[in-house]
């Protein structure tokens, strides 16, 4: 838990945002300015306490890649709701915030949600500008905003890895002007994991031998992302959460009911389905990632029943998931190659409310043509 104050006095230049660490600590990758001088922080020099030297971003002058040289601090959540503020424990650091970077009064920001971006970097650059969640240069500029990611940042598409970078950064830059920008864990998170960690290892798919290596390949694993991918990408994936629920909203990257198998509760579900990651056990992840890639649970007859299945066991009043694009859903369009996409597919325009109301799919189908979706939620429809 991050405690901390704001103070502004007249004449004295931008405000300065105190914040007392006490479990979490700061991405390397977070461009924070810190005071120089104060006692364990780093110096302008770059040295941090004890002669480490401080983490370095090296910019390729697109503004999704921030590449970390240093690995994720211990204890880091991208989740955790009070992330970050920076320093070593028990330290008070200072955040010189200009007054326009103030985290507005009264309460948390408004909420949006992305659907599946599949490495289409720049089309969620566009996306997340015409929200007004980003400036021009790709930083953060929406204040106490709440944003979610819905999950399956890479294959498919050019730029996998730039797109985690982008996800982590503005995770620090959020949480500096008072809002957050958080992640679910997708099938495709599961999938390169799996891929990274076992390769060729045989798994028992349930159909047969089968291999992640295989799997990733057969689901557009980009060759490009395999090699940018680093042990900062894998922490942060695999400490993803799986669900959860934001404002009466059930978020979560797939359209299934296969999450009431790893617990009764939401806390329950992340603790499983992390534990499960962290004894690395090459079966017991196929697992997971086959279950977590079922879809349409909540398209036919039966959908209501099963979105009020997983309203009535972990909360909120409609679920929202990314997974299934939206031309899928709707029939109209038979695989999620993009080809099937172009020309005779449908337009997306927005989200689609289906299951009676009680559910909305954020996928538009980026991958095959289509829109990449970022929503203020509550939707009126």
């Amino acid at each position: 838990m991050v405690e901390g104050s704001m103070t502004q006095g007249a004449g004295q230049g931008p405000a300065v945002r105190t914040a007392t660490l006490r479990d979490f600590r700061v991405p390397p990758y977070a461009q924070v300015p810190v005071q120089s001088g104060q006692p364990g922080h780093p110096e302008q020099s770059g040295q941090r306490e004890h002669g480490h030297e401080a983490a370095h971003i090296s910019m390729s002058g697109h503004p999704g890649n921030a590449i970390p040289d240093d690995e994720l601090p211990d204890g880091y959540t991208p989740t955790e709701r009070d992330l970050p503020v920076i320093g070593p424990e028990g330290v008070t650091v200072q955040l010189h915030l200009a007054p326009d970077e103030l985290p507005e009064p009264g309460g948390p920001g408004p909420l949006y949600v992305v659907g599946d971006v599949h490495g289409y970097l720049d089309q969620l650059l566009a996306a997340l500008g015409e929200q007004g969640l980003i400036d021009a240069a790709g930083n953060w500029s929406a204040g106490n905003a709440r944003l979610w990611f819905l999950g399956d940042f890479t294959d498919r598409g050019p730029d996998g890895i730039g797109v985690i970078d982008l996800v982590m950064r503005l995770s620090a830059e959020a949480a500096a002007a008072g809002g957050y920008c958080k992640a679910l864990m997708g099938n495709h998170e599961l999938l390169l994991l799996g891929a990274k960690r076992f390769g060729d290892t045989p798994v028992n798919s349930g159909a047969g031998t089968a291999t992640f290596q295989a799997a990733w390949l057969l689901n557009g694993g980009q060759k490009s992302d395999m090699e940018r991918l680093q042990d900062v990408h894998l922490q942060w994936m695999s400490r993803l959460d799986a669900v959860v629920e934001e404002d009466g909203h059930l978020l979560m990257h797939s359209d299934t009911t296969a999450y009431l198998d790893y617990g009764s509760s939401i806390d329950d579900v992340n603790d499983t389905v992390h534990q499960i990651l962290t004894r690395n056990d090459a079966d017991e992840c196929w697992d997971v990632f086959r279950k977590l890639t079922k879809r349409f649970a909540f398209r036919d007859e039966g959908g209501p029943e099963a979105v009020q299945e997983l309203l009535s066991t972990y909360g909120g009043q409609r679920v929202v998931h990314g997974h299934s694009p939206i031309p899928y859903l709707l029939g109209e369009v038979g695989t999620e190659d993009a080809s099937d996409g172009e020309g005779g597919g449908p337009v997306v325009e927005g989200p689609h409310v289906y299951a009676d109301g009680l559910a909305i799919a954020m996928d538009g189908g980026v991958t095959m043509a289509g829109k990449l979706l970022v929503v203020r939620l509550p939707l009126d429809n």
